[in-house]
């Protein structure tokens, strides 16, 4: 699946609470690669307005692969992701 390429923040959705959501959910992942089970269960949600997993896969921020000593489902934030983190800076401290 081809996604568009991403120039910074500004081509995240304009609300603000989701880009703050992205960004907090690529810098979650980007600690540690996640089993995609563990994903879904703190980061699925129902709600239309708050599409964060959609998101981030729809713009190449994240993937989902197979871990390659189990096999298991993980998810990674791509080097798309990485860079974006990268360009806004340093991770705030919790509020």
């Amino acid at each position: 699946m081809k996604t568009k390429p991403l120039r910074g923040l500004a081509e995240l959705p304009a609300n603000e609470t989701t880009t703050r959501l992205i960004l907090d959910f690529l810098d979650w992942l980007r600690r540690e690669r996640r089993p995609y089970v563990e994903v879904m269960d703190v980061w699925r949600t129902s709600c239309p307005r708050l599409t964060i997993w959609e998101d981030a896969v729809d713009r190449g921020l994240v993937v989902r692969e197979q871990d390659a000593a189990g096999g298991v489902p993980v998810v990674a934030v791509t080097a798309l992701g990485r860079r974006l983190l990268a360009a806004r800076g340093p991770t705030p401290p919790p509020r």
